[in-house]
């Protein structure tokens, strides 16, 4: 398994990855295995996780449901309750699920001028650590994307969609 050890990855409990809305992707394998890598250099390797890809129209609903906010988005996270203790700090178990946005995503990625392979990286790791607990809208907002980019960094050498 490259980038990850066989005792790391027996680690992570359970990763499911689920497309609505858009053709199952080739590279589900890899990014599976980019999931279960990001888990541990987060700390939660111990987690369950539940990815959905979808396209714009999937997002809208979910945005509009869970956030009262029109239009689509690139990430959402939705942490399951039992997942985080009192001080937020990740229990073992479900920790919840993750929406993104493959429309969004590639608009993002020319927006940025990063490849959709990166972006979909940043928005992985944006959403795990979501369900850690961390938010970016509080006032210690810059210590969830620089912890963000840190692990970015350590992780740059994964890819997961390959052109």
């Amino acid at each position: 398994m490259k980038g990850t050890t066989k005792k790391e990855h027996a680690r992570t409990r359970k990763i499911d990855i689920a497309a609505d809305g858009i053709p199952s992707p080739a590279w589900k394998s890899r990014l599976t295995r980019f999931c279960a890598r990001a888990m541990l250099e987060a700390g939660v390797a111990q987690w369950e996780l539940s990815l959905l890809l979808c396209g714009d129209e999937r997002m809208t609903q979910l945005n509009v449901r869970y956030r009262r906010k029109s239009g689509p988005t690139d990430v959402l996270s939705f942490p399951r309750a039992a997942a985080t203790g009192a001080l937020r700090r990740p229990l073992p178990g479900l920790a919840g699920d993750i929406a993104i946005s493959m429309d969004t995503l590639r608009r993002n990625a020319r927006a940025f001028d990063v490849t959709e392979d990166e972006e979909l990286k940043r928005l992985l790791v944006h959403g795990i650590l979501h369900l850690a607990g961390m938010d970016h809208g509080s006032g210690k907002g810059r210590e969830m994307l620089s912890l963000q980019e840190r692990l970015l960094e350590r992780l740059k050498e994964e890819r997961i969609i390959e052109k």
